[in-house]
């Protein structure tokens, strides 16, 4: 590993990961990089190396360079991307339709295409990073959604065995699985679940 992949402080700006296999456009692009204001945590010559060091040190956008020997970079980000790791900036020297479709069928959020300069690189790596955390919090809102919807669903579903084990109306039903939860010092979800475990085969509360 070279003197400049150090990890440094999150607050002295973007940290970035490059995975290039050619020595020359490695370093010049570690170069444009830092002069850039970006701070280069590793620079790796192979996919796989990539995936390594991204999982060990994290870093807010990778670049990877399509071709590349072991693992190209299209594998390479498939597994970054599908594992949460990092937004991927991908490096290529084509243009063609399928490259592009590939990449985005991998999740890639933006590309360059070779021969590029500074200008070019750091709205690249912006808007990968932005699309990155609208993706990752549209996750989290739908993961949300989900946990309250089947919050809801073992809800009704408590209400509905007390109602029938214990005779009680749909809002005496409310009513005794809140206090239940008050007692338990539970939310009401935890305390449906409880309900639903417990008013078992004798018909009565555990």
């Amino acid at each position: 590993m070279d003197a400049y992949a150090v990890r440094m402080p999150a607050d002295q700006g973007c940290t970035v990961l490059v995975a290039e296999d050619e020595a020359l456009i490695r370093m010049d692009l570690v170069e444009l990089l830092k002069e850039s204001g970006y701070q280069v945590v590793d620079a790796v010559s192979d996919g796989q190396a990539a995936v390594d060091r991204v999982r060990e040190l994290r870093p807010d956008v990778v670049l990877l360079d399509i071709a590349m020997p072991r693992r190209d970079g299209l594998s390479a980000a498939e597994e970054i991307i599908a594992d949460g790791l990092a937004p991927v900036v991908m490096l290529t020297a084509f243009s063609q339709r399928d490259m592009v479709e590939r990449a985005a069928q991998a999740g890639v959020m933006a590309y360059l295409v070779k021969p590029f300069g500074r200008s070019d690189l750091g709205p690249a790596i912006d808007v990968a990073v932005a699309r990155w955390e609208q993706m990752r919090a549209l996750q989290d809102e739908v993961a949300g959604l989900r946990e309250r919807q089947e919050a809801r669903q073992v809800v009704e579903r408590a209400k509905a065995e007390i109602q029938a084990r214990l005779g009680l109306s749909e809002p005496e039903a409310f009513a005794w699985l809140r206090r239940a939860a008050m007692d338990g010092r539970v939310t009401l979800a935890e305390a449906a679940v409880r309900v639903v475990d417990d008013l078992g085969g004798d018909g009565t509360p555990g």
